[in-house]
């Protein structure tokens, strides 16, 4: 039986010119800085962003882990929106492996304001710890897929700037909010000094992200993804499909936004669901079930009894997500399925 699988973007599978890249591709040792592949997806991916230099990594949260801990020393303390990925979803790395404390924000729609975080900045005493880093959600996943605005991001700089503390900005899904406000990835990525944004999700990649910053962040950086085991030695043959996704895979997503919207409002006109249509604004759509008296798990076996796949969850809330292989025809399959099953 084939499922339409909406429960996250991480299920997409490399195209068809990703697989034939990966059989061609050119490798060598990649700790020894031998890879060809590998150094050309990093030079990419440092012109795109704007940056000096980039390094490829396993996975978004290695990518996250490693600036936390390049950017800051143990005892100090980071800034971060409550909800952010760094602190649901990343197995408490910020404290095992970096040392550090967070002070967690309230941000509206995931993103904190400029006069909380000044606020939340420790002045130099001698029972503080030093705010050593301000990190961002771009798009903001728990938020549903929301996109931080041009001018936020530019205070949220300009804040970090007067008190000389770097910015790190967790971009996952960096080109579906360049999609949203219709700019070039730069007019983002200009706002922080480092990024890391994911190769796979969205973009296909079967594996890998990419964190960007200058020079010296990212020679600092690779002695710490190796000290994570994150030297993959012949890594050519992943970084050839990254490559793909940077040239290829960043033009498409505007589809899946389209597909996330159909979906949104489709959802909201059918009684007992409730969401916040100001919040689908990329390939997120997160909604309140409460109404169905069911809870997350059980909407979730409904509708893979019915060749739908979601996540499930003990509370109210549910995620769907759309992506590369997603057509509008799922999403109206999906429409009406659940109409169906909730009004029997």
């Amino acid at each position: 039986m084939s499922f339409i699988d909406l429960r996250s973007d991480t299920v997409t599978l490399p195209t068809p010119e990703m697989r034939e890249a990966m059989f061609k591709a050119e490798v060598g040792d990649d700790v020894y800085g031998e890879d060809p592949t590998v150094n050309k997806l990093e030079e990419m991916a440092a012109d795109i962003m704007g940056k000096e230099a980039a390094l490829f990594v396993t996975s978004g949260t290695q990518g996250n882990q490693i600036a936390v801990m390049t950017h800051t020393q143990p005892g100090d303390e980071i800034i971060l929106e409550e909800r952010c990925h760094i602190i649901t979803y990343e197995v408490g790395g910020i404290g095992r492996l970096s040392g550090v404390q967070a002070k967690t924000i309230y941000g509206k729609y995931g993103f904190m304001s400029p006069e909380d975080i000044e606020a939340s900045i420790r002045e130099e005493n001698i029972h503080y710890p030093r705010t050593s880093l301000i990190c961002i959600e771009n798009t903001h996943n728990r938020a549903g897929g929301t996109v931080m605005p041009l001018d936020l991001l530019k205070k949220t700089k300009e804040v970090a700037e007067k008190y000389g503390i770097p910015v790190h900005m967790d971009g996952a899904r960096i080109f579906n909010a360049a999609t949203y406000l219709e700019v070039d990835v730069k007019e983002i990525a200009k706002y922080a000094d480092s990024i890391m944004f994911c190769l796979s999700k969205g973009l296909c990649a079967p594996v890998g992200s990419m964190l960007v910053g200058s020079k010296k962040f990212i020679d600092k950086a690779r002695k710490f993804r190796k000290m994570l085991g994150g030297g993959m030695r012949q890594a050519g043959f992943l970084a050839a499909c990254g490559i793909i996704a940077l040239e290829k895979m960043t033009k498409r997503l505007k589809e899946d936004h389209e597909n996330a919207r159909i979906l949104a409002e489709g959802l909201s006109k059918i009684p007992g669901i409730a969401l916040d249509l100001n919040t689908v604004q990329t390939n997120i759509v997160i909604c309140d079930i409460s109404g169905l008296k069911m809870n997350g798990n059980e909407f979730s076996k409904m509708l893979l009894k019915n060749g739908i796949k979601v996540n499930g969850s003990n509370n109210f809330y549910v995620r769907f997500v759309t992506h590369y292989g997603i057509s509008k025809e799922d999403i109206l399959y999906t429409l009406e399925v659940i109409e169906k099953l909730t009004t029997i």
